[in-house]
């Protein structure tokens, strides 16, 4: 069967891990989750990833979560752009998530950017999700 929507599958795998208080998860690998994770790894929300084959031979990313002082270091990870309802946004239409405090994930032209660097490169694009 196949999956309708991997990065709100990968998302979830990473809020359920949190919640469950572990270190490592993994989820199924495509260029564009790990894309998506070098954005939470340069933001600071994860502590990496890595890519590994499971049993099958089938690729795998394997996250490292951040904790700080005992508590997750995501406390909300949430999709915006869903497969049945995209959500596009201008630059200047996109304002700070969680009072400054938060990153939205975007989808532009020039890459996957957290929205600070999609200010920088004066870009829009796709909201994928919202971290604090």
């Amino acid at each position: 069967m196949s999956m309708t929507d991997p990065l709100g599958d990968m998302l979830t795998r990473i809020r359920n891990g949190q919640r469950a208080g572990k270190s490592l998860v993994a989820s199924p690998a495509s260029k564009f989750r790990e894309r998506v994770l070098n954005v939470l790894e340069r933001e600071g929300y994860i502590r990496g990833f890595r890519r590994t084959d499971d049993d099958g031979g089938k690729p795998l990313l394997e996250i490292d979560l951040k904790y700080y002082e005992g508590a997750p270091v995501i406390q909300t990870i949430k999709r915006v752009s869903t497969p049945g309802r995209r959500v596009y946004s201008s630059i200047s239409d996109l304002g700070p998530y969680a009072n400054g405090l938060g990153i939205s994930i975007l989808s532009t032209p020039k890459g996957v950017l957290s929205d600070s660097e999609a200010r920088d490169e004066n870009v829009g694009g796709e909201v994928l999700c919202q971290v604090y």
